[in-house]
Protein backbone atom coordinates (compact mmCIF):
# COMPACT_ATOMS: atom_id res chain seq x y z
CA UNK A 1 0.00 0.00 0.00
CA UNK A 2 1.41 3.55 -0.40
CA UNK A 3 2.60 4.68 2.78
CA UNK A 4 1.00 7.87 2.35
CA UNK A 5 -2.46 6.29 2.80
CA UNK A 6 -1.48 4.97 6.46
CA UNK A 7 -1.38 8.86 7.53
CA UNK A 8 -3.47 10.29 10.03
CA UNK A 9 -5.23 13.36 9.08
CA UNK A 10 -3.10 15.16 11.26
CA UNK A 11 0.33 13.73 9.60
CA UNK A 12 -1.75 14.77 6.25
CA UNK A 13 -2.58 18.37 7.30
CA UNK A 14 1.26 18.57 8.63
CA UNK A 15 2.63 17.85 5.00
CA UNK A 16 0.26 20.25 3.68
CA UNK A 17 1.61 22.60 5.89
CA UNK A 18 4.75 21.79 5.27
CA UNK A 19 4.64 21.92 1.70
CA UNK A 20 5.51 18.59 1.13
CA UNK A 21 2.33 17.11 0.26
CA UNK A 22 -0.41 18.89 -1.74
CA UNK A 23 -3.99 17.93 -1.75
CA UNK A 24 -3.67 16.70 -5.81
CA UNK A 25 -0.94 14.66 -4.76
CA UNK A 26 -2.74 12.78 -1.50
CA UNK A 27 -5.65 12.45 -3.89
CA UNK A 28 -3.92 10.68 -6.31
CA UNK A 29 -2.77 8.04 -4.16
CA UNK A 30 -6.21 7.13 -2.89
CA UNK A 31 -7.75 7.25 -6.36
CA UNK A 32 -4.96 4.53 -7.40
CA UNK A 33 -6.21 2.81 -4.36
CA UNK A 34 -9.92 2.91 -5.14
CA UNK A 35 -8.64 1.69 -9.42
CA UNK A 36 -6.97 -1.35 -7.24
CA UNK A 37 -9.47 -1.76 -4.21
CA UNK A 38 -13.05 -0.92 -5.28
CA UNK A 39 -13.75 -3.87 -8.16
CA UNK A 40 -13.73 -6.36 -5.25
CA UNK A 41 -15.29 -4.45 -2.12
CA UNK A 42 -17.79 -2.44 -4.03
CA UNK A 43 -18.09 0.12 -1.88
CA UNK A 44 -18.73 3.23 -3.63
CA UNK A 45 -21.51 5.22 -5.55
CA UNK A 46 -21.64 7.97 -7.55
CA UNK A 47 -17.95 7.84 -7.17
CA UNK A 48 -16.41 10.88 -9.27
CA UNK A 49 -12.66 11.12 -10.07
CA UNK A 50 -12.76 13.95 -12.02
CA UNK A 51 -14.56 16.40 -9.78
CA UNK A 52 -12.54 14.93 -6.90
CA UNK A 53 -9.34 16.37 -8.60
CA UNK A 54 -11.19 19.54 -9.51
CA UNK A 55 -11.81 19.41 -5.25
CA UNK A 56 -7.92 18.51 -4.69
CA UNK A 57 -6.89 21.10 -6.79
CA UNK A 58 -8.83 23.71 -5.71
CA UNK A 59 -7.70 22.99 -2.07
CA UNK A 60 -4.00 22.61 -3.18
CA UNK A 61 -4.37 26.78 -4.14
CA UNK A 62 -5.89 27.29 -1.14
CA UNK A 63 -3.11 25.55 1.50
CA UNK A 64 -0.69 27.44 -0.97
CA UNK A 65 -2.02 30.84 -0.49
CA UNK A 66 -2.96 30.35 3.26
CA UNK A 67 -6.23 30.64 2.61
CA UNK A 68 -7.83 27.04 4.31
CA UNK A 69 -11.42 26.78 4.86
CA UNK A 70 -11.06 24.11 8.08
CA UNK A 71 -9.51 21.28 9.48
CA UNK A 72 -10.97 18.90 6.49
CA UNK A 73 -9.47 21.28 3.39
CA UNK A 74 -8.04 18.91 0.90
CA UNK A 75 -8.86 15.61 3.09
CA UNK A 76 -11.04 13.08 0.76
CA UNK A 77 -14.17 12.09 2.73
CA UNK A 78 -16.98 10.07 1.75
CA UNK A 79 -20.96 10.48 3.05
CA UNK A 80 -23.22 7.39 3.32
CA UNK A 81 -25.66 7.65 0.34
CA UNK A 82 -28.37 8.39 2.42
CA UNK A 83 -26.95 11.54 3.41
CA UNK A 84 -28.15 14.39 0.58
CA UNK A 85 -25.94 15.85 -1.16
CA UNK A 86 -27.35 18.51 -3.82
CA UNK A 87 -27.94 17.44 -7.23
CA UNK A 88 -27.42 13.74 -6.85
CA UNK A 89 -30.10 11.29 -5.98
CA UNK A 90 -30.62 9.51 -2.98
CA UNK A 91 -31.97 5.99 -3.86
CA UNK A 92 -31.87 4.83 -0.20
CA UNK A 93 -30.30 1.61 -1.30
CA UNK A 94 -33.37 0.61 -2.94
CA UNK A 95 -34.84 0.30 -6.49
CA UNK A 96 -37.82 1.28 -5.10
CA UNK A 97 -37.25 4.74 -5.20
CA UNK A 98 -37.25 7.15 -7.76
CA UNK A 99 -33.82 8.96 -8.45
CA UNK A 100 -34.54 12.55 -8.12
CA UNK A 101 -31.58 15.40 -7.38
CA UNK A 102 -31.61 16.75 -4.06
CA UNK A 103 -32.53 19.84 -3.78
CA UNK A 104 -30.15 20.61 -1.14
CA UNK A 105 -26.56 19.29 1.00
CA UNK A 106 -27.72 17.60 4.44
CA UNK A 107 -26.06 18.84 7.02
CA UNK A 108 -23.08 16.92 7.02
CA UNK A 109 -22.82 17.41 3.81
CA UNK A 110 -23.19 21.29 3.55
CA UNK A 111 -20.28 21.27 7.27
CA UNK A 112 -18.22 19.23 5.00
CA UNK A 113 -18.02 21.63 1.84
CA UNK A 114 -17.65 25.07 4.68
CA UNK A 115 -14.43 22.79 5.44
CA UNK A 116 -12.74 22.26 2.19
CA UNK A 117 -13.06 18.47 2.12
CA UNK A 118 -12.56 16.51 -0.89
CA UNK A 119 -16.05 14.19 -1.34
CA UNK A 120 -15.52 11.93 -3.68
CA UNK A 121 -18.22 9.78 -3.10
CA UNK A 122 -21.20 8.31 -1.44
CA UNK A 123 -21.10 4.97 0.21
CA UNK A 124 -23.74 1.76 -0.30
CA UNK A 125 -26.39 0.94 2.41
CA UNK A 126 -28.98 -1.67 1.99
CA UNK A 127 -32.20 -0.93 0.65
CA UNK A 128 -33.76 1.90 3.52
CA UNK A 129 -30.76 1.56 5.35
CA UNK A 130 -32.59 -1.25 6.79
CA UNK A 131 -29.74 -3.97 7.16
CA UNK A 132 -26.81 -4.48 8.96
CA UNK A 133 -25.40 -5.80 5.60
CA UNK A 134 -24.52 -4.67 2.05
CA UNK A 135 -27.32 -6.68 0.59
CA UNK A 136 -29.38 -4.05 -1.47
CA UNK A 137 -31.62 -3.94 -4.56
CA UNK A 138 -29.99 -0.99 -6.19
CA UNK A 139 -26.34 -1.11 -5.31
CA UNK A 140 -23.35 -4.03 -5.95
CA UNK A 141 -22.83 -5.87 -2.72
CA UNK A 142 -20.58 -4.51 -0.60
CA UNK A 143 -17.93 -6.66 0.98
CA UNK A 144 -15.31 -6.70 3.69
CA UNK A 145 -12.02 -6.38 2.68
CA UNK A 146 -10.44 -8.71 5.32
CA UNK A 147 -12.57 -11.51 3.57
CA UNK A 148 -14.49 -10.84 0.30
CA UNK A 149 -16.48 -14.05 1.53
CA UNK A 150 -17.55 -11.85 4.52
CA UNK A 151 -20.01 -9.25 5.65
CA UNK A 152 -19.04 -5.94 6.13
CA UNK A 153 -22.06 -5.04 8.03
CA UNK A 154 -24.20 -2.41 7.87
CA UNK A 155 -26.11 -0.01 7.33
CA UNK A 156 -23.19 2.08 6.67
CA UNK A 157 -21.95 -1.19 4.66
CA UNK A 158 -20.02 0.99 2.21
CA UNK A 159 -18.28 3.49 4.76
CA UNK A 160 -17.04 0.17 6.38
CA UNK A 161 -15.82 -1.35 3.29
CA UNK A 162 -14.49 2.18 1.95
CA UNK A 163 -12.43 2.93 5.33
CA UNK A 164 -10.96 -0.51 5.85
CA UNK A 165 -9.97 -0.29 2.31
CA UNK A 166 -8.28 2.90 2.56
CA UNK A 167 -10.00 4.95 0.47
CA UNK A 168 -9.29 7.74 2.29
CA UNK A 169 -9.38 8.90 6.06
CA UNK A 170 -12.78 9.70 6.36
CA UNK A 171 -16.15 7.81 5.91
CA UNK A 172 -19.16 9.07 7.59
CA UNK A 173 -22.32 6.98 8.41
CA UNK A 174 -25.33 6.57 10.46
CA UNK A 175 -26.27 4.65 12.82
CA UNK A 176 -30.07 4.06 14.19
CA UNK A 177 -29.61 0.66 16.36
CA UNK A 178 -25.42 0.41 15.04
CA UNK A 179 -25.21 0.69 11.75
CA UNK A 180 -21.89 3.27 12.26
CA UNK A 181 -21.04 0.85 15.23
CA UNK A 182 -21.77 -2.31 14.05
CA UNK A 183 -20.01 -2.39 10.45
CA UNK A 184 -16.63 -0.57 12.17
CA UNK A 185 -16.56 -3.55 14.38
CA UNK A 186 -16.43 -6.16 11.80
CA UNK A 187 -13.75 -4.00 10.01
CA UNK A 188 -11.44 -3.03 12.88
CA UNK A 189 -11.99 1.15 12.13
CA UNK A 190 -13.28 3.19 14.55
CA UNK A 191 -16.43 4.26 14.82
CA UNK A 192 -18.31 6.90 16.58
CA UNK A 193 -21.82 7.77 17.49
CA UNK A 194 -22.08 10.99 19.53
CA UNK A 195 -24.78 11.99 21.75
CA UNK A 196 -28.29 12.28 20.05
CA UNK A 197 -28.21 15.74 18.06
CA UNK A 198 -24.48 16.56 18.63
CA UNK A 199 -24.32 15.65 14.94
CA UNK A 200 -27.13 17.35 13.35
CA UNK A 201 -28.64 14.35 10.86
CA UNK A 202 -32.10 15.95 8.25
CA UNK A 203 -34.18 14.02 8.24
CA UNK A 204 -33.57 13.15 12.03
CA UNK A 205 -35.67 10.61 14.41
CA UNK A 206 -36.11 9.07 17.31
CA UNK A 207 -32.24 7.53 17.60
CA UNK A 208 -30.96 8.03 14.33
CA UNK A 209 -27.19 9.62 14.58
CA UNK A 210 -24.49 10.10 12.28
CA UNK A 211 -20.60 9.36 12.85
CA UNK A 212 -17.59 9.15 11.21
CA UNK A 213 -15.47 6.02 10.83
CA UNK A 214 -11.87 6.03 10.57
CA UNK A 215 -8.48 4.28 11.06
CA UNK A 216 -8.17 5.87 13.96
CA UNK A 217 -9.66 7.95 17.10
CA UNK A 218 -7.95 10.89 16.62
CA UNK A 219 -9.16 11.04 13.22
CA UNK A 220 -12.55 10.81 14.25
CA UNK A 221 -11.99 13.76 16.98
CA UNK A 222 -10.71 15.94 14.16
CA UNK A 223 -13.71 15.73 12.29
CA UNK A 224 -16.14 15.86 15.07
CA UNK A 225 -15.23 19.91 15.44
CA UNK A 226 -16.98 20.68 11.66
CA UNK A 227 -19.81 18.00 11.82
CA UNK A 228 -21.15 19.33 15.31
CA UNK A 229 -22.12 22.70 14.11
CA UNK A 230 -25.51 22.94 14.88
CA UNK A 231 -28.02 23.03 11.88
CA UNK A 232 -31.94 24.72 12.18
CA UNK A 233 -32.44 21.26 9.92
CA UNK A 234 -32.33 18.83 12.89
CA UNK A 235 -34.82 19.62 15.70
CA UNK A 236 -32.78 17.65 18.72
CA UNK A 237 -29.88 19.52 17.11
CA UNK A 238 -27.28 20.19 20.51
CA UNK A 239 -26.18 23.81 21.26
CA UNK A 240 -22.66 24.80 20.28
CA UNK A 241 -20.28 23.10 21.98
CA UNK A 242 -16.74 24.56 22.89
CA UNK A 243 -14.65 20.71 23.18
CA UNK A 244 -11.61 21.00 22.33
CA UNK A 245 -11.88 17.91 20.54
CA UNK A 246 -8.37 17.24 20.55
CA UNK A 247 -7.88 16.68 23.79
CA UNK A 248 -7.08 13.00 24.92
CA UNK A 249 -6.11 13.63 28.95
CA UNK A 250 -8.19 11.13 31.26
CA UNK A 251 -6.92 9.44 34.27
CA UNK A 252 -8.28 6.19 34.49
CA UNK A 253 -7.73 5.14 37.92
CA UNK A 254 -10.45 4.82 39.66
CA UNK A 255 -12.57 5.06 36.83
CA UNK A 256 -15.61 2.53 37.58
CA UNK A 257 -16.05 0.42 33.71
CA UNK A 258 -19.36 -2.00 33.58
CA UNK A 259 -18.09 -4.84 31.80
CA UNK A 260 -21.79 -6.29 29.68
CA UNK A 261 -20.78 -9.60 28.26
CA UNK A 262 -24.32 -10.18 28.41
CA UNK A 263 -26.56 -8.31 25.65
CA UNK A 264 -29.59 -9.88 27.80
CA UNK A 265 -31.60 -10.84 24.80
CA UNK A 266 -30.31 -11.84 20.73
CA UNK A 267 -27.78 -14.07 19.64
CA UNK A 268 -25.09 -14.49 22.66
CA UNK A 269 -22.26 -13.11 22.23
CA UNK A 270 -19.69 -15.60 20.86
CA UNK A 271 -16.57 -17.26 23.39
CA UNK A 272 -13.43 -15.54 20.96
CA UNK A 273 -15.73 -12.39 21.18
CA UNK A 274 -16.35 -12.43 24.95
CA UNK A 275 -12.41 -13.53 25.08
CA UNK A 276 -11.04 -10.38 23.15
CA UNK A 277 -13.47 -8.34 25.58
CA UNK A 278 -12.10 -9.50 28.23
CA UNK A 279 -8.53 -8.99 27.70
CA UNK A 280 -8.94 -5.21 27.04
CA UNK A 281 -11.17 -5.59 30.31
CA UNK A 282 -7.59 -6.48 31.70
CA UNK A 283 -5.56 -3.42 30.19
CA UNK A 284 -7.93 -1.12 31.49
CA UNK A 285 -7.65 -2.05 34.92
CA UNK A 286 -3.87 -2.90 34.85
CA UNK A 287 -4.35 0.90 33.63
CA UNK A 288 -5.78 1.63 37.19
CA UNK A 289 -9.59 1.38 36.47
CA UNK A 290 -12.22 -0.12 38.31
CA UNK A 291 -13.72 -3.20 36.30
CA UNK A 292 -17.53 -3.89 37.17
CA UNK A 293 -19.25 -6.75 35.51
CA UNK A 294 -22.52 -5.45 34.81
CA UNK A 295 -25.70 -7.24 33.56
CA UNK A 296 -27.82 -6.33 30.54
CA UNK A 297 -30.07 -3.00 30.04
CA UNK A 298 -32.19 -4.79 27.55
CA UNK A 299 -35.00 -7.05 27.34
CA UNK A 300 -36.69 -9.29 25.15
CA UNK A 301 -40.16 -7.28 25.45
CA UNK A 302 -37.99 -4.23 24.89
CA UNK A 303 -36.33 -5.72 21.46
CA UNK A 304 -39.96 -7.09 20.67
CA UNK A 305 -41.62 -3.92 20.64
CA UNK A 306 -39.12 -2.40 18.63
CA UNK A 307 -39.23 -4.40 16.44
CA UNK A 308 -43.45 -4.10 15.98
CA UNK A 309 -42.95 -0.27 16.28
CA UNK A 310 -40.28 -0.23 13.54
CA UNK A 311 -42.37 -2.35 11.30
CA UNK A 312 -45.30 -0.98 11.77
CA UNK A 313 -43.84 2.28 11.19
CA UNK A 314 -41.97 1.26 7.68
CA UNK A 315 -45.06 0.02 6.87
CA UNK A 316 -46.92 3.22 6.60
CA UNK A 317 -44.60 4.63 4.64
CA UNK A 318 -44.63 2.25 1.78
CA UNK A 319 -48.01 0.72 1.99
CA UNK A 320 -49.42 3.36 -0.77
CA UNK A 321 -46.82 2.21 -2.76
CA UNK A 322 -47.62 0.43 -6.42
CA UNK A 323 -47.07 -3.48 -6.41
CA UNK A 324 -44.43 -2.76 -9.14
CA UNK A 325 -42.84 -0.55 -6.89
CA UNK A 326 -42.94 -3.53 -3.80
CA UNK A 327 -41.67 -5.88 -5.86
CA UNK A 328 -38.33 -4.07 -6.63
CA UNK A 329 -37.74 -3.75 -2.81
CA UNK A 330 -34.97 -6.36 -1.46
CA UNK A 331 -37.69 -9.20 -0.39
CA UNK A 332 -36.18 -9.66 2.73
CA UNK A 333 -37.40 -6.19 4.21
CA UNK A 334 -40.50 -6.22 1.95
CA UNK A 335 -41.30 -9.74 4.45
CA UNK A 336 -40.22 -8.21 7.33
CA UNK A 337 -42.37 -4.46 6.66
CA UNK A 338 -45.38 -6.38 5.79
CA UNK A 339 -46.01 -7.60 9.09
CA UNK A 340 -46.24 -4.33 10.34
CA UNK A 341 -49.63 -4.36 8.69
CA UNK A 342 -50.93 -6.44 11.25
CA UNK A 343 -49.75 -4.07 14.12
CA UNK A 344 -52.87 -2.20 15.56
CA UNK A 345 -52.45 1.34 16.46
CA UNK A 346 -51.99 0.60 20.19
CA UNK A 347 -49.76 -2.15 19.85
CA UNK A 348 -47.27 0.26 17.62
CA UNK A 349 -47.35 2.75 20.51
CA UNK A 350 -46.54 0.28 23.16
CA UNK A 351 -43.90 -0.72 21.42
CA UNK A 352 -42.40 2.70 20.63
CA UNK A 353 -42.92 2.65 24.56
CA UNK A 354 -40.06 0.25 25.08
CA UNK A 355 -37.27 2.92 24.03
CA UNK A 356 -38.36 4.87 26.86
CA UNK A 357 -37.76 1.53 28.77
CA UNK A 358 -34.39 1.20 27.61
CA UNK A 359 -33.67 4.68 28.43
CA UNK A 360 -34.51 4.42 32.10
CA UNK A 361 -32.35 1.20 32.36
CA UNK A 362 -29.61 2.42 30.49
CA UNK A 363 -29.71 5.98 32.96
CA UNK A 364 -30.38 3.36 36.00
CA UNK A 365 -26.47 1.35 34.90
CA UNK A 366 -25.17 4.56 34.66
CA UNK A 367 -25.68 5.87 38.42
CA UNK A 368 -23.59 3.18 39.22
CA UNK A 369 -20.29 3.16 36.56
CA UNK A 370 -18.88 5.55 34.97
CA UNK A 371 -18.47 3.87 31.30
CA UNK A 372 -19.52 0.58 29.54
CA UNK A 373 -17.53 -1.75 27.75
CA UNK A 374 -19.38 -4.57 25.76
CA UNK A 375 -18.92 -6.84 22.54
CA UNK A 376 -20.06 -4.56 20.08
CA UNK A 377 -21.10 -7.39 17.46
CA UNK A 378 -21.67 -10.71 19.27
CA UNK A 379 -20.52 -12.93 16.36
CA UNK A 380 -16.86 -12.55 14.47
CA UNK A 381 -18.93 -13.00 11.18
CA UNK A 382 -21.56 -13.98 8.27
CA UNK A 383 -21.42 -14.42 4.43
CA UNK A 384 -21.77 -11.33 2.38
CA UNK A 385 -24.89 -12.63 0.77
CA UNK A 386 -26.81 -12.73 4.27
CA UNK A 387 -28.98 -9.88 5.21
CA UNK A 388 -28.12 -9.97 8.69
CA UNK A 389 -26.58 -12.37 10.71
CA UNK A 390 -29.50 -14.69 11.08
CA UNK A 391 -30.65 -14.05 7.67
CA UNK A 392 -34.39 -14.48 9.33
CA UNK A 393 -36.83 -11.64 8.43
CA UNK A 394 -38.68 -12.87 11.44
CA UNK A 395 -35.30 -12.59 13.78
CA UNK A 396 -34.34 -9.18 12.21
CA UNK A 397 -32.78 -7.42 15.21
CA UNK A 398 -31.08 -10.30 17.13
CA UNK A 399 -27.59 -8.68 16.27
CA UNK A 400 -27.83 -5.26 17.59
CA UNK A 401 -28.67 -5.97 20.98
CA UNK A 402 -25.54 -4.78 22.30
CA UNK A 403 -25.55 -0.99 20.04
CA UNK A 404 -29.42 -0.17 20.21
CA UNK A 405 -29.96 0.49 23.68
CA UNK A 406 -27.25 3.75 23.48
CA UNK A 407 -29.73 4.95 20.52
CA UNK A 408 -32.70 4.97 22.84
CA UNK A 409 -30.67 6.32 25.68
CA UNK A 410 -28.94 8.85 23.29
CA UNK A 411 -25.69 8.04 24.76
CA UNK A 412 -22.23 8.69 23.09
CA UNK A 413 -20.90 5.31 22.10
CA UNK A 414 -17.71 3.77 19.98
CA UNK A 415 -16.31 0.89 18.61
CA UNK A 416 -13.11 -0.23 18.58
CA UNK A 417 -11.14 -2.58 17.38
CA UNK A 418 -10.03 -5.35 20.56
CA UNK A 419 -8.31 -7.99 18.75
CA UNK A 420 -8.66 -10.27 16.13
CA UNK A 421 -10.07 -14.12 15.56
CA UNK A 422 -8.60 -17.16 14.97
CA UNK A 423 -9.48 -17.10 11.13
CA UNK A 424 -8.37 -13.03 10.95
CA UNK A 425 -10.97 -11.17 10.89
CA UNK A 426 -11.62 -7.47 13.05
CA UNK A 427 -13.59 -8.25 16.72
CA UNK A 428 -15.08 -4.70 18.03
CA UNK A 429 -15.05 -3.48 21.44
CA UNK A 430 -18.09 -0.79 22.20
CA UNK A 431 -16.98 1.72 24.67
CA UNK A 432 -20.41 3.61 26.51
CA UNK A 433 -20.38 6.77 28.29
CA UNK A 434 -23.37 9.11 30.05
CA UNK A 435 -25.13 11.17 28.26
CA UNK A 436 -23.30 14.36 26.06
CA UNK A 437 -19.62 13.05 27.10
CA UNK A 438 -18.64 12.44 23.69
CA UNK A 439 -15.12 13.70 24.39
CA UNK A 440 -15.20 11.48 27.26
CA UNK A 441 -15.61 8.41 25.45
CA UNK A 442 -12.89 9.13 22.66
CA UNK A 443 -10.59 9.79 25.48
CA UNK A 444 -11.10 6.37 26.63
CA UNK A 445 -11.18 5.05 23.23
CA UNK A 446 -7.98 6.87 22.66
CA UNK A 447 -6.45 6.36 25.95
CA UNK A 448 -7.61 2.18 24.80
CA UNK A 449 -5.87 2.59 21.57
CA UNK A 450 -2.71 3.71 22.86
CA UNK A 451 -2.55 0.78 25.02
CA UNK A 452 -3.80 -1.90 23.20
CA UNK A 453 -1.33 -0.90 19.36
CA UNK A 454 -4.22 -0.37 17.20
CA UNK A 455 -4.80 -2.23 14.04
CA UNK A 456 -1.06 -1.98 12.58
CA UNK A 457 -1.70 -3.59 9.20
CA UNK A 458 -5.09 -2.89 6.98
CA UNK A 459 -6.49 -5.62 4.27
CA UNK A 460 -4.88 -5.30 0.34
CA UNK A 461 -6.88 -6.11 -2.57
CA UNK A 462 -6.33 -9.53 -3.81
CA UNK A 463 -3.55 -9.96 -6.57
CA UNK A 464 -4.73 -10.05 -10.08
Amino acid sequence: MNELLSLTIRQIRELYAARKLSPLEYWQAVEERIEAFEPHVQALYLYNPESARAQASASTQRWASGETLGVLDGIPVTLKELIATKGDPVPLGTKAVDLVPAAEDAPIAARCREDGAIIFAKTTCPDYGMLSSGLSSFHPLSRNPWDLSKNPGGSSAGAASAGAASFGPLHIGTDIGGSVRLPAGWTGLFGFKPSHGRIPVDPYYVGRCAGPMTRCVEDSAIAMEPLSRPDWRDGTSLPPNDFHWLDFDIDLKGLKIGLMLDAGTGIGAEEEVKDAVVAAARLLEQAGAEIIPVGPVLTRAMLDGLDKFWRSRFWGDIETMSPEKHAEILPYIFEWAKRGAEVSGVEAVRGFNQTIEMRKTCGRLFTTVDAVISPTNPIVSYPAEWASPTNDPALPFEHIAFTVPWNMSEQPASSINCGFSKSGLPIGMQIVGPRFADQFVLRLSKAFEIMSGGVTRWPEPPAA
